[in-house]
């Protein structure tokens, strides 16, 4: 979250960065609440140090034989005064830190200006779309032809916005996950860890998801509400919670780590939407990628997050573009970010891939971990995540980008070790 500080010393500066992104009406709100906050505060200190007097008067009082009764029920109503105003002081706190949660992030004074995803910048492009001698088929009826998607039985079994792998299709999808991984690991310098899939309330408001994104998330649902645990959206909220309420030590940053989960989400919002296939699912997997460092590191990090998540795109040899996302785009937790998006031959266009974002301190502050230089006192850490890729949305690039006139599929180099050499994916036999 934003630092209450910079919201109290500069509330016409965080409006005006706000105006895109949205939550700036909340800034004049806090600010008014601060005030009565030390308002408040100042009575009481005022009245303690009354108290403090007083209690030193009355002991010299007794100490002389005089009567002080009068003095001490007065001190009474005091102490009373004083425990109604520390509970009031106790309201307004929880009050501004509601506030405060439904902020987003300041943008980076780099990010370019807009206020949707159609005004977002293009930074580079890689690669060169392929030329086909017929029409491209989408990845759907690629992989209903070859066996591989099969969409009927899983709304059977569950509903829509949900698929069922066979054989290959499967292999495919762990094939393309465990080759991110190596990469991440072996060559990025990241540490893969295996984290909970769900989480309580608590995490999820402390890496941003509540209480904006509620309605994305699915939970249990349990008679006591706190006990109510989450399934995550994405691995990104249990690697930036990994290390809140700890001081790391300056020298152990940057932090890189990695982790292949399944993430869920509801889509709320987004029915009619990207129906057809799997490109919007209620259940996908995804690499993610997420970094904690130093405010001097983070930037270059980003970059470098960025350039890991490309790689894959690159041994896998899928065109694609980067863009960064405008003031109006950057998601509310992240002060600057980037989407990858790759070439979809049967949609003719680039579709997002990855979105790889720097949280900056408000990520730091709101999951509370910091770092102790070697010199001076602890300080926020910044927080970083990325996609390295999402493994769903790769399947459907390799499907499309490696469509044969045949109605077969070639399986990329990069993968083929992990696929047993396989080379092609073919139409099963007809019965």
């Amino acid at each position: 979250m934003l630092d209450l500080r910079l919201i109290r010393e500069q509330p016409d500066a965080v409006e005006r960065a706000l105006a895109d992104k949205g939550g700036a009406a909340l800034i004049r709100e806090i600010v008014a609440r601060d005030g009565e906050r030390r308002r408040l505060l100042t009575e009481v200190e005022e009245l303690k140090a009354l108290r403090n007097r007083a209690s030193e008067a009355i002991g010299q009082a007794k100490r002389r034989g005089e009567d002080a009764t009068a003095e001490q029920a007065r001190m009474r109503e005091v102490g009373e005064r004083i425990a109604t105003l520390d509970g009031e002081v106790k309201a307004v706190d929880e009050a501004i830190q509601a506030l405060l949660v439904q902020v987003p992030n300041v943008p980076h004074p780099s990010v370019p200006p807009g206020k949707s995803d159609e005004e977002n910048v293009e930074v580079r492009r890689w690669g060169t779309p392929r030329a086909f001698g017929f029409a491209p088929k989408p990845h759907e009826e690629l992989g209903e032809a070859l066996g591989l998607l099969d969409l009927a039985r899983a709304v059977k079994i569950a509903k829509a916005r949900f698929a069922v792998l066979w054989g290959p299709g499967a292999r495919l999808e762990r094939a393309l996950a465990q080759f991110m991984l190596d990469l991440h690991t072996r060559e990025h310098g990241y540490t893969e860890l295996w984290v909970p899939h769900l989480v309580n309330a608590e995490t999820m408001l402390k890496t941003g998801q509540l209480p904006k994104f509620e309605e994305q998330l699915f939970k249990t649902v349990e008679a006591d509400e706190s006990r109510t645990l989450y399934l995550i959206p994405t691995a990104e909220v249990s690697l930036s919670a990994l290390h809140g309420g700890e001081v790391l030590p300056e020298r152990t940053l940057p932090r890189r780590y990695t982790a292949f989960t399944p993430c869920y989400r509801r889509e709320a919002g987004t029915y009619g939407k990207d129906m057809k296939g799997i490109y919007r699912q209620h259940q996908f997997d995804k690499v993610e990628l997420v970094k904690i460092t130093t405010p001097e590191q983070s930037y270059e990090e980003l970059e470098s997050m960025v350039a890991n998540a490309e790689e894959v795109l690159r041994r896998l040899e899928l065109p694609y573009r980067v863009v960064e996302r405008c003031t109006g785009d950057v998601g509310f937790s992240a002060a600057k970010g980037y989407d990858i998006e790759v070439w979809r031959p049967a949609a003719g266009k680039y579709t997002e891939i990855s979105s790889c974002s720097n949280y900056a301190d408000f990520g730091g502050r709101r999951v509370d971990v910091r770092y102790k230089p070697e010199r001076g006192k602890a300080e926020h850490c910044h927080t970083l995540n990325g996609s390295g890729l999402a493994v769903g949305r790769s399947l459907i690039a390799v499907l499309e980008n490696y469509q044969e006139a045949d109605g077969s599929v070639t399986i990329p180099r990069a993968l083929r070790p992990y696929m047993d050499g396989l080379a092609r994916l073919t139409r099963p036999p007809t019965p």
